[in-house]
């Protein structure tokens, strides 16, 4: 193909990024972290040379949790692997697609990691971490490939663009399946914001410490709504202390029905929630018995719950939890679990409802997700790992070329709005909730709709562009 991309060279940064407030799930609480930058510079067949750009948290916090003292050691073994990766992507010099770049490198990914995270942090990193690592890589190249092309990077996963279809890497009932067919043409022009109501997080703002940020950012659920009238709430769960839970959804159902009684009339007459306790109950019974619990005392916010993701811990293989008697009740989606076509189909085997899909797990990943989610006639979600920056057009782009449950996750705006504000600049609509959407006029041009030339780059943190 014309459009084929071959790797002149592929550079990292890493953006130290601190969080306005903690962001808590599960067990974890996150105060900063690392967002690492990568930009691409590719030719392609016709001769045409662009750079791309990608971006993600380097987030082991999430991707590769481990018991107090292993964040630091994890953190640096997964920098490490990222300048690793992208020394090894720079080193691919035959023309391809980037997903076909990104599947005949993963095996080499996961040795890397594998070797680095032994030597460094004396663990071995799971898929889930190396999938984090390289996707501000794997972003950069489908970017560069977009930008090289001229054309918008999401019209060129069809035939036109791709040798090969899905059945190289899916198996003979993908044969003359490609992503495209299953993807928008144009990006929606608003999409529905989940916002999170983390375990930390005020939900009063008479509640709110008396230094708390003063920054004209909002400082309670009260507030979040009022201000950007959003209805549609991620509620972090604890997953071990059921009356907490329990008593946490009823209260953020009515506070959004308090403030729509006497605030924003507009609202939404219900909220849509999904609740997340990040794999922490011992198995699905705890959730059955929280969804009991929630019906029992308040029928209507049990009709509010749209879905829960993933309750147990990720380990598909070892613990097989049978999921059907949990999704009887509500659609469970998969997320830390799922990393590969064999985790799709166990979890398929095991009852799970559908899946989640994000950006920090790898465009090109992705793009193979979506297609079996449709084929298999099951919902899926597109979730953000508190994306910042250009990684928040990723997400974003992503949701609004797909057809996902219900709008996407993006709450970047609440735990690490300054990282946003460069970004906010050319792409307001995404980080600027009002409504309760995110409107995406702003993403035009080639490439996955960064416009990076107006982007100021070292207000990021990065070097000026080239």
């Amino acid at each position: 193909m014309q459009t084929d991309i071959r790797v002149i060279s592929v550079e990292t940064f890493h953006v130290p990024t601190v969080c306005r407030t903690p962001l808590k799930f599960g067990a974890v609480v996150v105060d900063k972290t690392i967002t690492g930058y990568a930009r691409a510079t590719v030719e392609n067949k016709a001769g045409r040379r662009a750079t791309g750009w990608g971006a993600m948290f380097l987030m082991d916090l999430w991707a590769w949790p481990g018991a107090p003292g292993t964040h630091e050691p994890r953190l640096k073994a997964m920098g490490a692997l990222f300048d690793a990766y992208a020394k090894l992507v720079g080193g691919y010099k035959q023309f391809a697609h980037p997903i076909q770049i990104f599947m005949e490198t993963e095996r080499d990914l996961l040795r890397l990691a594998q070797s680095l995270s032994r030597e460094i942090a004396g663990d071995e990193m799971p898929t889930l971490g190396a999938f984090v690592v390289a996707s501000p890589i794997d972003h950069a190249l489908h970017d560069a490939f977009g930008n090289a092309a001229g054309i918008d990077s999401f019209r060129g996963y069809g035939q036109e663009h791709m040798e090969w279809d899905l059945s190289r890497y899916l198996g003979t009932e993908f044969k003359g399946i490609w992503p495209s067919q299953f993807l928008r043409q144009e990006y929606l022009s608003r999409l529905p914001v989940f916002h999170l109501v983390g375990g930390l997080d005020v939900l009063r703002q008479a509640d709110a410490p008396a230094d708390a940020p003063k920054d004209g950012v909002p400082n309670s659920l009260e507030q979040w709504i009022t201000r950007d009238g959003v209805f549609c709430l991620k509620v972090k769960l604890r997953g071990r202390d059921l009356e907490w839970d329990v008593a946490r959804t009823l209260d953020v159902s009515r506070i959004y029905h308090d403030i729509r009684d006497h605030r924003r009339p507009s609202l939404p007459a219900q909220p849509f929630l999904t609740a997340d306790t990040n794999e922490q109950c011992e198995s699905p019974e705890y959730i059955v018995e929280y969804l009991s619990k929630i019906r029992e005392r308040a029928a209507a916010v049990f009709d509010e719950i749209l879905y829960i993701e993933q309750p147990t811990e990720r380990d598909l293989k070892s613990h097989r939890f049978d999921m059907r008697k949990l999704s009887a009740l509500k659609p469970v989606l998969i997320d830390e679990s799922l990393t590969s076509p064999e985790d799709f189909r166990l979890a398929m085997e095991l009852g799970w409802s559908g899946i989640a899909l994000k950006s920090c797990k790898c465009l090109s990943s992705d793009l193979l997700l979506v297609p079996m989610a449709e084929m298999a006639g099951i919902p899926y979600a597109v979730q953000d790992l508190t994306n910042p920056s250009i990684a928040l057009v990723e997400s974003i782009g992503l949701a609004a070329r797909t057809h996902t449950i219900k709008g996407v996750e993006a709450n970047s705006r609440q735990f690490f709005p300054a990282a946003n504000a460069a970004t906010a600049k050319v792409h307001p609509g995404l980080c600027e909730i009002r409504d309760g959407y995110a409107r995406t006029a702003s993403m035009t041009g080639t490439g996955l709709g960064y416009r990076i030339n107006e982007i100021d780059l070292a207000a990021c943190g990065l070097p000026p562009k080239k």
